[in-house]
């Protein structure tokens, strides 16, 4: 059903509160209510921001006092009504739910059709024609990236509203209702069209760039609610019938997790939490060891993967339940390693006096003599205690919610390191962050499980420009130099003001995006560059295939094999290449190849006059010289040798000086033997990647690899072009290869979960917190890291 922008007069508009709906489906939908306007007013207000900025930059650049004039009206017009586009915007989305339940989807109803007039010769309003398309191209590129769980959502909501399952069209909170929600709080500022169109690009940078998280939590939600808590995707793979399709050899630690394919700076999300529940359920005892919940703890008997869930949609009791099993992981950590735990103190430290410390190391200039080492947070830790104590007494220490704080960023910050060019400028940067990420994880516990943090976030993204996977050449400098002053503002800056961090984030991940586009552009030209030298070695091959057709059996003179498979393939490969294998001049050089085999396998036929001339002409066309392409064409067109023109061993002399036509657009490959069944079932699996997929290279017996993307390749010549991330090319392989390499475990594919270095970092530091707890880990975290 096709969705529409229009909007519809509805009067008063419904709340959940008085809609006919059931009790129980009114609870639930009280409670996805308030996890969508959480999540989404903050990125309104970020999207408002933004808007805000542009209209004023517009004013500056205006190219005229009327038009400046023009831009501060607006200007005006939003600060006096913004404050009521956001509690606008949520109640139309209450609205929406309010009537999941009537006869038609609200969504997806139209307004009457207007009589026709003929009076003016117009198809659509311009202005409306433009907000059309550009909020039906939002909503169609989130629908496409939205994927399986867009997919989910829709039929956990056809359960709600008693009907088959929506699509994302017509889902109620899906990407085109909440477009058409935007075109009707943009009519409510009552600006102009064109300041609507920069609403519409802010509300999709900052809200629909985290769409995606919305529908894992709603899904999360619904779930836990009892709506399909079970529910997944399977595709359907038909099969023909009365056939049995052979089961490839199992792929080593291959699962159904998707490979990366964005560029740096732009990895998707992993569920910080979702890792913490699957360390905790591989531990043989339950989260909560008694019945008595401590710090919010789960209650006996409670599942791991069930205890992160309370029964009310606040986040903040679940943040808290979930740093609490964090704290429990910990001290078995602790234990393990038979490390005593830090004695109480006697004057216990507020958070408030504790950032308060930790803000005056902020303002201290950080420097560092070459050779010494870099500061860690236990350094910090103490250098916290140190100072408190000669303001509050000698006996004043953290609490013990500070002190696992701290070891859980010094564990993280340790694995981090690790991922980073220890000589890289991002060492620097991250220590000088050291302080800021300090107060923010001690003022929001939340920092090690909220999905989303903007320190976390600009950890990861300042982290990523020095790490490990990176060559010298695909450094940045402009790059790492803009890192470098966004750092220092922030370490200048941040008083306790979340909002520091998210600018900042903001800021580095624009400067990405220019990154990535520079990349994209380089990329597309290496891509039709291999393109061309495919092509190229296609058209080489063919042009041989259509010799050996010819001869068959019949062997002409050994000189006359020669020009055939060199001089002559030249014609046959540049034919194929301009006119393709099914135009009228290809099959007219191959009727010529039968008269060149013809005429020089029969030594009484006579002399062809027409051939020779056909031949020379083709031959000149390659970029043969006169004299030479005349000698050939003789010798190609009867079987005698004459003695006229150059001798047989100066014609020879001067083809082999000479280079032809794509000698060196690909290098000869080696025949490799035949693969074996882990490296077929590599080979199959390398055949359905996607273009842009990032693979990682082993580059030395230390085990130091380097990320290289797979551009494009041929699934019929197995040719494949991997560039850097600077879309420089970084080498050719063939699948051929490449599958023997991930067979070897020289290479491998790096999938989502693995693709922002924190993520792996923090993978890598519950996998320290399970192992040295005496628990073994999971199969798939046993494989190979990159260093």
């Amino acid at each position: 059903m096709a969705a529409t922008f229009q909007t519809t007069s509805k009067g008063t508009a419904l709340t959940l509160a008085t809609a006919p709906l059931p009790p129980r489906v009114r609870q639930i939908l009280e409670a996805v209510n308030a996890l969508a306007a959480q999540a989404l007013s903050a990125s309104l207000n970020l999207a408002l921001n933004e808007f805000e900025r542009q209209l004023f930059r517009q004013s500056e650049r205006a190219r005229s006092s009327q038009e400046q004039a023009e831009c501060f009206a607006e200007l005006q017009q939003l600060r006096q009504r913004r404050a009521d586009l956001v509690p606008g915007y949520l109640a139309d989305l209450e609205d929406v739910l309010a009537r999941l339940r009537e006869d038609a989807p609200v969504e997806a109803q139209s307004p009457a059709p207007a009589p026709i007039e003929f009076s003016r010769l117009t198809l659509v309003e311009d202005q409306d024609l433009d907000r059309e398309i550009i909020l039906r191209d939002i909503a169609r590129r989130e629908a496409q990236r939205g994927g399986i769980p867009l997919l989910l959502l829709g039929q956990r909501f056809g359960v709600l509203a008693a009907r088959p399952a929506y699509g994302p069209e017509t889902l109620p909170l899906g990407p085109y209702v909440l477009c058409r929600l935007l075109r009707a709080a943009g009519e409510r500022l009552q600006v102009g069209v064109p300041a609507q169109l920069l609403l519409y690009r802010a509300f999709e940078t900052h809200v629909m760039e985290r769409y995606g998280e919305l529908v894992e939590c709603l899904n999360v939600r619904l779930a836990h609610e009892g709506v399909l808590p079970g529910l997944t995707y399977q595709p359907y793979r038909p099969r023909t019938p009365g056939q049995s399709r052979p089961r490839p050899a199992a792929v080593p630690g291959d699962g159904e997790r998707r490979p990366l394919t964005g560029w740096q700076g732009q990895s998707s999300h992993s569920a910080w939490s979702g890792a913490l529940l699957e360390s905790l359920a591989a531990l043989s005892a339950p989260v909560a060891a008694t019945g008595e919940a401590a710090d919010g703890a789960a209650p006996a008997g409670t599942a791991a993967g069930e205890a992160a869930m309370p029964a009310d949609a606040a986040a903040a009791p679940t943040d808290q339940l979930m740093f609490s099993a964090l704290r429990q992981l910990l001290a078995l950590h602790r234990q393990a390693v038979q490390a005593p735990a830090p004695a109480p103190p006697a004057v216990r430290l507020p958070d408030e006096a504790v950032s308060k410390t930790l803000g005056m190391l902020q303002n201290v200039p950080q420097s560092r003599t070459p050779g010494r080492r870099r500061r860690t947070l236990d350094d910090l830790r103490r250098a916290v205690v140190e100072l408190a104590r000669r303001t509050h007494g000698d006996n004043a220490g953290l609490t013990p919610d500070q002190q696992d704080t701290f070891d859980l960023l010094g564990l993280l910050y340790g694995e981090i390191g690790r991922e980073v060019h220890p000589d890289a400028p991002a060492q620097d940067m991250l220590e000088r962050l050291q302080v800021p990420v300090a107060r923010a994880a001690l003022q929001d516990r939340s920092f090690f499980v909220r999905e989303r943090h903007p320190a976390r976030d600009l950890l990861n993204l300042v982290a990523e420009s020095g790490a490990s996977w990176l060559g010298e050449e695909e450094t940045d400098p402009q790059l790492v130099s803009q890192i470098g002053q966004t750092v220092d503002r922030v370490a200048e800056e941040y008083d306790g003001d979340e909002a520091v961090f998210e600018r900042a984030r903001q800021e580095i991940e624009d400067h990405y995006r220019a990154q990535a586009r520079k990349a994209e552009v380089s990329e597309r030209r290496q891509i039709e560059a291999a393109r061309g030298r495919d092509r190229l070695e296609s058209a080489k091959l063919r042009a041989a295939e259509a010799i050996a057709a010819r001869l068959e059996d019949r062997k002409p003179p050994q000189f006359v094999q020669a020009l055939l498979h060199q001089a002559w393939a030249d014609v046959l490969t540049l034919t194929a290449l301009r006119h393709g294998e099914d135009s009228a001049e290809w099959k007219a050089r191959e009727e010529a190849t039968a008269r060149i085999v013809a005429a020089t396998c029969d030594p009484d036929a006579p002399p062809d006059p027409s051939l020779a001339t056909l031949v020379e002409n083709a031959l000149r066309q390659v970029g043969y010289h006169g004299d030479e392409a005349a000698a050939i064409a003789r010798r190609l067109s009867r079987a005698d040798d004459d003695a006229e023109g150059p001798s047989r061993t100066e014609l020879t002399a001067r083809l082999k000086a000479r280079a032809r036509l794509g000698e060196s657009a690909q290098p000869e490959r080696k025949p490799l033997p035949p693969r074996n069944a882990v490296e077929q079932a590599w080979y199959e699996r390398l055949r359905t990647l996607p273009f842009g997929a990032w693979f990682e290279f082993v580059v030395n017996q230390q085990g130091e690899v380097r990320r290289k993307r797979l551009s494009w390749y041929n699934p019929t010549t197995g040719n494949a072009l991997f560039v850097n991330a600077r879309g420089q090319k970084a080498g050719e392989h063939s699948l051929d290869t490449l599958a023997r390499l991930m067979a070897l475990q020289q290479a491998r594919i790096v999938t989502e979960d693995k693709g922002r270095l924190i993520d792996r970092a923090w993978q890598a530091t519950l996998r320290a917190l399970r192992g040295l707890a005496g628990r073994p880990n999971k199969p798939e975290d046993l494989e190979p890291e990159a260093s």
